[in-house]
Formats: structure tokens, sequence, C-alpha cells
């Protein structure tokens, strides 16, 4: 087994000067290479099993020559470092090439070398030419080791002999200089001198200094030298900084005899993990997942925060070494395991506040007094790409007034006639010029009386008057239509007035408006009945579809009786026609548009906020905290007959039969309810990053047809960011990354407001609001004024260098299948005369579903080649931990670019009884070059929700609110539904069928027969010799007991609408351990036998730490009827007796069992089945194990210690066929670059799992298992059919010692051989504190 890709907590970031970045994770060691952009270049696994804490590098880069030049010309240099964690040290070194920044590797310089004690920091002693290393370990003694021989040197503890959480080496140039500041467990913290004195090895040393003050232990410390600041982070909440004086320079000073505490430092809202000093500036991070930058020197604030990683905490924190003005570079890790990394000025440090975003000192533009403000609009420079130094605020007032603000002046632009005072509408817009490239911005105003005025903000006089109605106009709406630029008018009795506008240059360079009414809308009759929001679509006809959303929260879909005919010229009252004929304006206002589709109030009742379309996918927001991706597709024939009846009134004919269907619900974070609008996340990876990862040798240039792009990209679900109110705050926020990008605290919600960019709908990761509050008119950036985030970086919480997964304890995990992908690539041809357009295989991703105490379902693909990970999609449906997922995967054919597209049916189930159901779709995105996903909602349901629709409710318990569903399996796929067995925590097994196109879940029964908390179910299908089918379920409970289930007859074919159907009876029940059964794993044996049964196997772990497997044989009915379970009501018992001839049931009974009474040293969380013999087991212990279960027995065959704590979960599968001469010429390769054998191979390189196909009882005696010698050497084990010695033997059968170095080359030589021509690979993927994908080699 090898790791192919990790997920686990970032515990160590270490920069070397501006260049490159050191992260740990797990024991893997990376370098980010920083310029010209942050990417990463190299990793290598260091450590074995232990986690890196720290990375320390030597002061200098050091030249092959052995000189300290930083600033030499040589090709080539390297920093040696020290890493360490756990109680483990080892030294690497880094090369970098010069003239190629970008070519990294790292060189193991040392065995590993462990150590009695845990390792808290270390420190290079630079004085010394032979460069021992001075450790500092977790029980308060300090350690010279040698890095040559491994042996320590000297080694001294603290009189005070108490256990640290944190340390500090401070070593000048010798170990007689060294000073130890410790954090103890007792909140203190403790400075010696681990090399002071005389016989300082016989006697313990002295504590010389002693600070009190926390009133939690210290998890980390920092010392500025330059200042004589000493920082400590602690579990209180707070950082204190303290004045010590000098620590550790020449003659090893202890720093004052009464050190003072300078700042207490409070505003994190969890513990304190890190903490760093710079000039004048404290950095924090902590568990509430904020990095907090201190203002130490003037005053003790916080002048910036710092948020981009999921739940979980940030426990690695770096900051580079910056001069004077410098920009400097903060990277956090995450317990998410993702890495986050900001570029940050000094001077903007000081001068501004960025709270995630955010500006808390707002502008007021000092709008005149003698008006109130009611209406805000942000307009962009006329005949230019606007940007927010070139826009301008237009206000409209009380009194009828239209202001505009441009260089720090308000200008009255226009003023309307009385009946446009005490209440009016405006909405603005920029609107190309027709027959030229210039645009100018209109503006249109609505009074009480139905009156719009349309008007030029630059030449205002050239206005025209529109009537919609004689009412009130409620709202004002441009939108982009199919023949230009629409004015929406929503006036009374629920009529909205459409008019077509188009800006006409005359000869003298005059301004005038060409306007042709439209037909207009209807909206359905309700309280609240006028519109928020409209888009205009184009469907495959080339009809014209308009999408709205109105007040009472309903989304509407109406289609054009024919398309206009605008008569050209420049008389604003020129003839309007249909296609049909020429009509009047007020035939037209009689024609009124009747909606096709309405989804009546699906926003709630406090309206629809926006309507946005994007790659052929619409979305809706509104104020109930939702964001609705939906689709325009044609009615499906049962809804068509019911519309066909139930349609009483004349209404327009649907000549598509369309309809509105909605795809799936986004809410964003808890507490923010008022949404106002969706915007497009712009890809963070650059041209340059998606040609550095493609890269070859015959590569040129990326060419990607623009065309062909957004065609692969329709209806596919796009990255997106949610803009509305959070309490006092307006917000962006990240739903994929649980993070806000922007937050301006306005106050709340307010009844005008703008963000900009308001036309553009794309979030570029930078933005500013405009709003209106006590008769003020106040903004989040002055006008006139660029934006101060260079490039976005800081307002998308800056560069994820690694994105983060989950961030709490991953429960649950379900591979969905295999994505390949390929790119379009210029290709220079030999003669460097032309190129061509070839397709570029990317490799294949898998794609995987995790659900976690979060309450987050995350979509991802995991690139086995290269460990990437992507985040695909992230579902917030869950009110609770998601406890269990299962999946239906498809392949649905081939997508334009060549790749097969998976289309997979998720159930999800967990906390609060709550079960979901999603469609998902996935893809190819040619312009991410990553796999894209869609996802549609099909169903939902709630036990709770459920008693409430049951009759005579008042006769029954309420369901428990705190029911858990604790493990999901599919049992069946029919044409109209799918099957789904679920194990409660209330002792029931519930049996539900879902329909996809009822979108609906329904209870079919439930049985409380374990009466106990129901662990885990599985299921088997059968098959017969006449082909009878049957299903069986197993379900295993907290009393350690199985219970089987026949589930053939019609069980399962109950309909909901009738009464409550009596549940079925198990089968058989099988006593298996003796405390709960957290997994269960289930497989047929295929003997090919004469007589009418089969074998089943049952493998189960517990908390017992038991493996058991028992064999269960079946007996299928004498006439081939297919009966159920329900009349078989007897348990059987372990001697069963044989079945009675002639029965028409299934007849099962414990043939045989076996187990492993200590599996793991913890209870077993999953067993899954591999391949047909091979079971991979985990547990909490961080144990991943290979079983070999036959009829014999059970034999173990690998285990591997696991980087992911708390394992909870695993998913396998079989992979493809793998070249063996590529395999076994890296697997016997010698590492010359080091020249050092490294202990940790044996354990990440592949290990081989032999499964030999031979009857169990040769597999049980001469059965051979490849294993890995401790020099890398493949071996064979054969074990003595009487139990005898174990002897170890090469294919060709010379005996080899395991301990020993010899290696036979002949016997390699065959063994090779004959394993090329029948090998796969395996995965599997374990989750947990993290995820991390093992690949497997199996030899049949």
């Amino acid at each position: 087994m090898e790791t192919a890709a990790l997920v686990a907590p970032v515990t160590a970031l270490e920069f070397l000067h501006d260049t490159f970045l050191l992260t740990g994770e797990g024991p893997i060691l990376t370098v980010y290479s920083l310029k010209p952009h942050p990417k990463a270049s190299a990793s290598l696994s260091l450590l074995q099993h232990y986690r890196i804490h720290g990375v320390k590098p030597r002061s200098h880069a050091i030249d092959p020559a052995g000189t300290n030049r930083l600033g030499s010309t040589t090709e080539a240099k390297f920093y040696d470092l020290a890493v360490f964690g756990g109680k483990a040290v080892r030294l690497v070194r880094l090369h970098v090439n010069l003239q190629d920044g970008d070519h990294l590797r790292f060189e193991i310089s040392s065995p590993l070398m462990e150590l009695q004690d845990w390792a808290l920091d270390v420190c290079w002693l630079s004085g010394d030419k032979h460069s021992p290393l001075c450790v500092a370990l977790a029980h308060n003694s300090a350690l010279l080791l040698d890095v040559n021989t491994g042996t320590p040197l000297a080694q001294r503890s603290c009189l005070e002999g108490c256990l640290l959480y944190s340390s500090l080496l401070l070593v000048h140039e010798s170990w007689a200089n060294a000073v130890l500041v410790g954090g103890t467990v007792f909140n203190q913290l403790v400075i010696w001198k681990p090399g002071g004195g005389e016989n300082y090895s016989e006697c313990k040393a002295l504590v010389e200094r002693r600070l009190r003050g926390h009133s939690g232990v210290i998890f980390n410390i920092s010392y500025l030298q330059e200042n004589g600041w000493l920082a400590s982070a602690s579990d209180d909440r707070s950082v204190r900084v303290w004045g010590v004086g000098a620590l550790g320079g020449p003659g090893g000073p202890c720093g004052d005899l009464n050190p003072t505490c300078l700042r207490v430092l409070y505003g994190h809202q969890a513990r304190v993990f890190s903490v760093r000093l710079s000039s004048g500036k404290v950095f924090s991070a902590g568990e509430d997942g904020a990095c907090l930058v201190w203002d130490c020197a003037g005053g003790g604030k916080v002048i910036r925060t710092m948020k981009g990683h999921r739940a979980g905490g940030v426990r690695a924190l770096a900051v580079s070494e910056g001069k004077g003005d410098e920009e400097r570079w903060v990277a956090t890790g995450g317990a998410d395991g993702g890495v986050r990394l900001w570029r940050i000025k000094e001077r903007e440090e000081r001068n501004d506040k960025l709270d995630e975003a955010v500006t808390e000192k707002l502008t007021d533009l000092k709008f005149p007094e003698h008006s109130m403000p009611k209406v805000v609009c942000v307009v962009g420079e006329e005949g230019g790409n606007p940007s927010w130094s070139q826009s301008n605020v237009v206000v409209c007032t009380d009194q009828g007034m239209v202001y505009q603000y441009s260089n720090g002046q308000w200008v009255t632009v226009w003023k309307g006639t009385p009946d446009f005072q005490s209440y009016c509408v405006m909405e603005t817009v920029s609107i190309s010029v027709k027959d030229s490239t210039s645009k100018m911005n209109v503006c249109a105003v609505g009074n009480l009386s139905g009156s719009v005025q349309v008007f030029s903000l630059s030449h205002p006089e050239s206005g025209i008057l529109l009537k919609g109605g004689s009412g009130k106009v409620h709202s004002l709406i441009w939108q982009e239509g199919e023949e230009g630029m629409c004015l929406l008018a929503s006036a009374a009795e629920g009529l909205v007035y459409r008019w077509c506008i188009e800006v006409n240059q005359n000869e003298n360079n005059s301004l005038a408006f060409s306007v042709n009414p439209l037909p207009p809308f209807v909206l359905p009759p309700c309280a609240k009945r006028w519109l928020l929001a409209a888009v205009c679509l184009q469907s495959r006809s080339h009809e014209v579809l308009w999408v709205c959303g109105d007040r009472r929260g309903s989304l509407l879909l109406f289609q054009e009786a024919g398309k206009v005919v605008q008569k050209r010229g420049d008389d604003a009252q020129a003839d309007k026609g249909i296609l049909t004929g020429t009509k009047s304006e007020e035939e037209l206002h009689q024609e009124k548009l009747q909606p096709l589709s309405c989804l009546f109030g699906v926003h709630g009742k406090q309206g629809v906020t926006s309507v946005f379309e994007y790659q052929g996918l619409l979305y809706s927001t509104g104020r109930d905290g939702c964001v609705r991706v939906f689709r325009v597709q044609p009615t499906r024939p049962e809804k068509l007959e019911q519309s066909r009846k139930n349609d009483c009134e004349k209404t327009l004919e649907n000549k598509e039969q369309l309809e509105l269907e909605v795809l799936r619900v986004q809410r964003a974070c808890k507490g923010m309810e008022w949404l106002e609008r969706v915007l497009i996340l712009e890809p963070e990876t650059s041209e340059q990053e998606v040609r550095d990862e493609c890269e070859t040798l015959s590569e040129t240039q990326h060419s990607f047809k623009g065309g062909d792009v957004q065609a692969d990209n329709k209806g596919r679900e796009a990255r997106f960011v949610i803009a509305g109110f959070y309490a006092v705050h307006f917000v962006v926020w990240d739903p994929v990354r649980q993070e806000r990008l922007l937050t301006v605290p306005c106050g709340g919600g307010h009844r005008s407001w703008c963000l900009w960019p308001s036309h553009k709908r794309v979030w570029s990761g930078y933005g500013a609001l405009v709003f209106i509050k006590h008769r003020a008119v106040l903004a989040s950036q002055p006008p006139g004024k660029e934006q101060s985030w260079e490039g976005g970086t800081e307002g998308t919480g800056g560069w994820s260098l690694r994105e983060g997964v989950h961030g709490k304890g991953i429960g649950c995990v379900c591979r969905l299948g295999r994505i390949e992908g390929s790119s379009s690539v210029l290709q220079t041809t030999v003669n460097m005369t032309e190129k061509k357009e070839v397709q570029r295989d990317q490799g294949f991703w898998e794609v995987v579903v995790t659900g976690g105490e979060d309450t987050c379902l995350t979509v991802m693909a995991v690139h086995p080649k290269t460990g990437n990970i992507k985040v695909l999609s992230v579902i917030t449906d869950h009110i609770s931990s998601v406890r269990t997922v299962a999946a239906l995967t498809h392949t649905e054919g081939e997508s334009v670019n060549l790749s097969k597209c998976l289309s997979a049916l998720l159930f999800s189930a967990g906390g609060r009884a709550q079960m979901q159901c999603y469609r998902l779709l996935i893809g190819w995105d040619r312009q991410r070059l990553v796999p894209s996903c869609q996802v549609i909602q099909v169903a939902s349901h709630r036990l709770d929700e459920q008693w409430e629709w049951r009759r005579n409710r008042h006769k029954t318990v309420k369901m428990d609110p705190e029911t858990r569903y604790m493990s999901i399996v599919v049992l069946d796929e029919r044409v109209d539904r799918v099957l789904v067995a679920l194990a409660c925590s209330d002792g029931a097994v519930r049996l539900f069928s879902v329909s996809e196109v009822k979108r609906q879940f329904a209870l079919l029964w439930e049985s409380f027969h374990h009466q106990r908390c129901v662990l885990s179910v599985a299921t088997c299908s059968l098959e017969d010799g006449k082909g009878n089918r049957y299903k069986l379920l197993f379900s295993a409970a907290t009393d350690g007991k199985i219970a089987v289930w026949n589930l053939t007859g019609d069980s399962t074919s109950s309909d909901s609408s009738s009464s409550a159907p009596t549940p079925p009876s198990p089968c058989l029940e099988v006593p298996a351990h003796q405390s709960g059964i957290n997994s269960l794993a289930v497989w047929v044996e295929k003997h090919g036998q004469a007589d009418s049964s089969c074998l089943v196997t049952v493998a189960s772990g517990g908390d017992d730490g038991q493996l058991k497997v028992s064999l269960i044989r079946v007996q299928y009915p004498d006439d081939g009827k297919t009966g159920g379970g329900r009349g078989f009501s007897q348990i059987a018992e372990p001697n069963f007796c044989p079945p009675t001839p002639g029965s028409d049931q299934l007849q099962l009974h414990l043939n045989t069992h076996s187990h492993i009474p200590l599996a793991h040293a913890a209870p077993l969380t999953a067993i899954k089945l591999l391949s047909p013999g091979l079971v991979v087991s985990t547990s909490s212990d961080q144990r991943v194990c290979l079983w070999k279960v036959c009829s014999a027995g059970i034999s173990h065959r690998k285990t591997l210690c696991s980087h992911v704590a708390d394992a909870a979960g695993l998913s396998v599968w079989e992979g493809q066929m793998i070249d063996m001469k590529e395999v076994d010429v890296k697997e016997h390769r010698t590492d010359n670059q080091t020249g050092v054998e490294t202990e940790d191979k044996t354990t990440e390189r592949e290990v081989d799992v032999c499964l030999c196909e031979e009857t169990d009882d040769k597999a049980e005696a001469g059965e051979s298992v490849e294993t890995m010698s401790e020099t890398g050497d493949q071996i064979c084990k054969t074990s003595d059919e009487n139990g005898g010695e174990t002897t170890d033997k090469t294919e060709s059968g010379h005996a080899v010692k395991t301990e020993g170095s010899v290696n036979t080359q002949t016997g390699e030589k065959d063994c090779c051989e004959r394993r090329r021509k029948s090998e796969r690979t395996g995965w599997v993927l374990v989750c947990g504190q993290g995820l991390q994908l093992l690949r497997v080699r199996i030899h049949i």
C-alpha cells in the first residue's frame, strides 16, 4: 500500500525568505514556490507514522561549494532543513535550481532519528561546524543530538519536571548559550538554561525566570529579539506579550530579572493555537478559524482579521521576514487540510482595518440636507469599462429630484413634476447608442399615477414620458431583451408594462429615444402583486421567454406571443407591430400574457429579490435565506394532462409545453436570511497555472475555443457567491468554502442600496456598497478611489494553495466513479511549419462524496497521480451531522470532449432523523480542466415531519427528534422507484421507497425487532439456477446480533397510500459480538455447486475490536417460488435443522464462523470488501488492515498506519490493470540521489497482496503472500501445514532472512515475471479527521 492522496490537518508552516513555503501535513513535507505565482512544487513523506509539527531551516542557503553566500550566482543552491514531529527528527535538503526556480527536489540527509520523548522544538547550533541539533522535549528537558550518527551528545532536564505543551529554543552559537522557554501544564512560562553551569549532565537545571498570568495551558511561544518581546498563545483564548529583554544571545542571558506583561490581547472566540511576532505587530491564529493581526505598539487593537478555513480552526501559522515597509507573506494551515496565503503591505497594516475585507470607516457622501434620499444607484462612466474610481452615485429624493455624485460634489440632474413628489422608484442602466460604440447612462423614474420618465443622465432634457396604467408603479426593472434593452414597470392590478427602448443619435448630435411597447405580463392573484426581478431567455425554438420573480415569492415563466417588428427611424412614437400583423399600443396592452408555469411562493412570503441566468441555468434569491437553482424544461406528460383538465381560463398557448423545475436549494450561512443577489465566482486558476499543470515539450500554448467551452459547460452549475444581509452587516458569502468574502457594517437591511459592480453579475474579488441610512448616503469605499486589494486576492481570502475539506470529523464516504478529461492544446509539427489542435489526456479523477460533523456533504474529485483534490460542490441541507451516504451510479455516455459523464443518485442520512436524496451529474469542465458537478435535489424526509401528517396522530407517541440514522443501503433499483433501508438509533429498521419522478420518500414499513440501537445494515442479491432472484437484508445492533431479512416478495411492494403493512420478521439471527456491531460486509460465494443452495459470507466488526466472519448457507425453494420473508416468523439458531423438503421459502442456517479476537486495538469502525476474499478494515487505532477470508478461516495480510485520526469510514474499489514493467523498475530502483537507505519506504511503498485462485484448502495450506523485507526486497512467506516455524523464501525457493540484507536476483526476476500477467490496482479511501487514499496492488 502507498498513499496516493492525503488531506489532514496542516500542523507545520515555515517560510524560506519570500520565495518558498514549507508545509507539513501528516508525515508529508511539501514545498510551494511563491514566485511568479504560488504553486506546489515538490513533496516527500519523511516521518513514517509521525505527524510533522515543525520545520527549522538553517540560517543561510548553501551553495554546492559550501560557502554561505545568499547572493551567489551559482546555478544551484540548497537549504538544510530539520523536520520534527512526534518522537522523530529527520534532516532533509531542498535543492533549488537558480536558473529554473520551479525545479525543486528534496533529498533525505539522515535516517529517521527516533527519540524517547516528544520533540517540541529544534534548533541548529550555527557555531559548530558539525551542526548538531538541540531538541526540546516534552518532559521539560533538552537534548543535544549528533545528526550524523543520530546519537545524543548531551541531555539535561529542568528541576521543574513537569509536562510541557509548547517549547521554544533560543541558541546563539553553542550549547552553553542555549535558553529554553517552556509552556507548562500549570499555565506558566518557565525559562532555564540546558547547557549552563558546570557538570550540567549530572544535575538538573534551575528555573531562571517564571511568567505567570495565563489561566489555561500554553500552546505556542514566539520571541522577537529586536524588541525583547515574548508572546504566548493560550487555552484561555488570550495572547500575552511579555517584556523579557535579551534571551539566548552571546553568553546565554535569560532576560530581565523582573519581566512584565505588556499586553493581554483578547479577540479570539476560542482557543489560540499559534502566535508570531513582527516589528510592532502580533499575529495570532486559533480554533475559531481566524488569523488576527494586532497593533501591539499602538494600543493592542485588532487591525485585521483573515479568515479562509472551514470548521476546525487554524493549526499552523507562519509570517515571512519583512524589512521596513516591504510586503510580507502570511500563511495559515487549517484543520480542514487547507493552506491559505496572504500578501500584506506594512503601510496597509498600519492604516487600513479589513475584517474579512471589512471596512469599518464608512464614507459619508454628504448629501444635501434640504432633501431626503429615497433611492440610490451606481452608474459607470459613459463610453468605457466602468471601474469604481470612474463610477458615479445617483440618488432620487422624496421631492422627485435626481442628483448625481461626481468628483466629490452633488449635482442636480433632473427635477420632476409635482406628481413625482412624495413617492418615486428609480432604476438606471447603461445602453449602447445605436450605430455607435459609445454607451449612455439612462435613468427611469416612476410615480403614483403610473407615469414613468426615461431620460439620459448626461442629457436629461431629451427624456420621454411613458404611461403604465393609472395606478402606483411598484417597481422598475431594466433587462436586456432579444431586440434591445427592455424596461418593465410593475403597476396596479398585477400588470407589468413593458417597453423596448433604443437610444439614437441625430445628425446634430442630439439624443432621441425609440420606444416600442410590448404586451404586458399578468401576475397571479395574491395580496402583494408586483414584480421584483426578471430575466429574458431564448428557448430552443427561438421563442422569447421571460422568467420573473414577484413579491409573493413566486417564480413565473412567460412566453412572447410573437417577435416585435421595430420600425427604423428617429421618431419616438414610431409604428409598432407583431409578426402576425400591425397592432396599436392599446391593443398590445390589452393582449395580456399569462404565465406558462408558476412556482408559487417558493421563496416564502417575503418575496424574490433577484433572478439571474448563466450558462443555461437560472439562479434566484429571496428573503427566505435560500438560493434556488432551476431551469426551463419541457412539461412532463402527467403534469400536462392534469393542467389541461384544470385549465379553465383562456391563456396563451404553451407552444413548447415548458415549465420551471427547481434543481436544488442552496442555503446561506445560519442567520443570513435576507439574500439579494447571486454573483458568479471567477476561476482562481490563471491561464499560466493551467499551462503549468498541462505543459509538455510539444506544447506551445493552450487553445480554448470560447464557443466550445461555453457549449460544454451549458447547463452546468457554476461556482457562485451570495450577497445579502447578515445581522448588522452586508455580506458576500462563499457557500463552498463557508467563508465571508466581503463584510460591510451597514447596520442591517435597508430600503435602498447598491452593490458595485451591479450589472456584471461576476464577483472579481472585491466590491463596494452604497446605501441610505438616516437621511445620509454612505459608501464602503470612497467614490473616485481605486480598490485597495491588488488582484482581488484579499477580498477572496488570499490565495488558496490547497483546498480544505470539512474541518470537523468526516463520518462517511462513498465513491461515485471515475471521470476522465482532456484539454485542447496546439501541437507544433516536427518541421515547425504548422500547428494543429489535439486533445490531451488529463488522466482520471476519482469522484467521491463525504459527509461530516459540520452538517455538510462535499463532492470532490481526487487525482490519484498527483494527489490533487478539487471540491466540486458543498451541500448544506442537513441540519445535523451526516452519518451515512450511499449512491447508485450510472455512466451517461460521452460528452462533447469525449469524456464519459457520471450520473449518480445520492442518498445521505444522519442526525434528527433526516434523509436527503440528490441527483449528481458529473462531467468535465474544459475551462477549469477539472470535473464539474451539477446537483439536483430530488427529495427530503424527516421522521418528525412525517408524524405530523399521520392520521390519528394524537393516539401515537411523537417521534423522538433525537433519532439518528446510523447506516443506509440501497436495496433495489426499479423503473419508478428505488428502495433503501436504514438503521436507526431508536431500534428500528426502516424501509423507504424513493420516487425521482414524484420527488418524495415513502415509508413502506418499520420493524423494532432489535429493540436496541441499530448500527449497520447491508444487503446482497441471490440468483438460483432457474433465474429467480432473491434479496437479503442484514442488520446489526448494539446487542452484538446480526439479523437476516428476506425482502424478496411483496414485502417491498407495499404502497404507502394503503394502511401500514405488517413488517417482516428476520429469517435468521446470528450472535456475533459481545457488544455493538459497527460495520458489515456481505458477499456471495460462487462455487458452481449443482444443489439449489449457496453460501453467503458476512464479515462484521464491533466495539470489542473483533473481526468475525460468519458463513451462512442459503437453501433455495424447491418449486422456484420467490416467497417473501413475511410468513417466515421463526428465528433460526446456529444449530438450525435442515429445511423441510418442498418449502416455498428461503431456508438459512449458520454454516461456520471464524474470528480474530484482537483484530484492532480499538473498536472497528468500518469494514469493506475490496475483492473476492480480500477484506479491508479500519479502526480508531489509525490502522488499516487487509485480511484474506476463505472457508478455512481469516488470515492477516498487511497493516498500514494511517495518517487519519479517528478513522470512521471506508470506501474501497478495484482499479484497472497496471503496467508491471514500469512498476518493477520503480520498485527495485536504488536511491542514488541520497545514498541513504530510508526506513519509511517499507511502509509507504506499494505492498503486494497475493490472492491465489485455488481451492480454499490449498490456499490455507500453501498460499503465497508477498511482503517486504527491511531492505525493500520482495520475499514470499509459506506456512507449514503442521503449524511449524515460518520460513521466508523467494520465488526460486532459496531461504531469505527477513531481517537480513540478502537479495536474490533470480527469485526476484521470476517473481516479477509471474506478476506481470495478473495484477490489478485496488484503492482504499479512509476518512476521519481527514482523508487518505491508499493504492493497493492485488496479485491474483
